[in-house]
């Protein structure tokens, strides 16, 4: 499956690559890759693979139904970047595809689906980027994008809301009063007009007290 260089890295400090789009069932998987498998087959057969595309498309026409897919959405805010989200879809809960950036354009934010940088450049000399996976009819992509860009800012509203009621506690929490600790009376030593603090026991023999029963004698 397709796969993007991320900045992770390894026990090794090897390279950590990423899928953007994979099948999550083994079910799913394997029809995947059965068809992809097969139609590569056919590749070699061009007059049946025509004659099998028409009959699928007859087959299918008018009879398409847009598949089950749900939305996960986390806001990304880098200062100097317009990329305002990264999302992804699950369809079918089979399919899953990553890597989908929500940019700030000039107007309004739009989409962006996972892509990779082409050898080839535009008429201004910019390289060329290409869509891995993308849809294919216009309904769904509109169901698909207003779904991402809704959640996104659902997200967004939960944040803020976050966001405030950890102001509103903080508001909330009383200031206590400082008051300036005294010190307890040391009895062990005493300071002298003029002199450096003395112990007790030294003051007193310094002046002329002796113990308990000679001092009462």
């Amino acid at each position: 499956m397709p796969r993007y260089r991320s900045n992770e890295r390894d026990e090794s400090n090897g390279v950590i690559y990423k899928d953007v789009c994979n099948p999550i069932t083994a079910e799913f998987r394997e029809e995947l890759y059965t068809n992809i498998l097969d139609a590569y087959a056919r590749i070699k057969e061009p007059e049946k693979e025509e004659t099998q595309m028409q009959d699928r498309t007859q087959g299918t026409k008018g009879s398409f139904e847009m598949p089950e897919f749900s939305v996960t959405v986390t806001p990304y805010e880098r200062e100097g970047s317009n990329i305002k989200g990264l999302a992804r879809y699950l369809f079918e809960n089979s399919f899953i595809v990553n890597n989908i950036n929500i940019v700030q354009g000039k107007e309004k934010i739009f989409v962006s689906m996972p892509s990779y940088k082409t050898k080839q450049v535009d008429e201004q000399g910019k390289p060329i980027y290409q869509d891995v996976c993308y849809p294919v009819t216009k309904d769904f992509r509109e169901k698909l994008y207003n779904e991402i860009i809704s959640n996104m800012r659902k997200q967004r509203i939960r944040a803020t809301k976050r966001q405030e009621k950890v102001q509103r506690n903080i508001m909330a929490i009383p200031i206590k009063r400082r008051t300036k600790r005294r010190r307890p009376f040391d009895n062990s030593v005493i300071r002298v007009q003029g002199r450096p603090r003395l112990p007790l026991t030294e003051w007193r023999k310094q002046n002329g007290y002796g113990s308990r029963k000679n001092t009462y004698q």
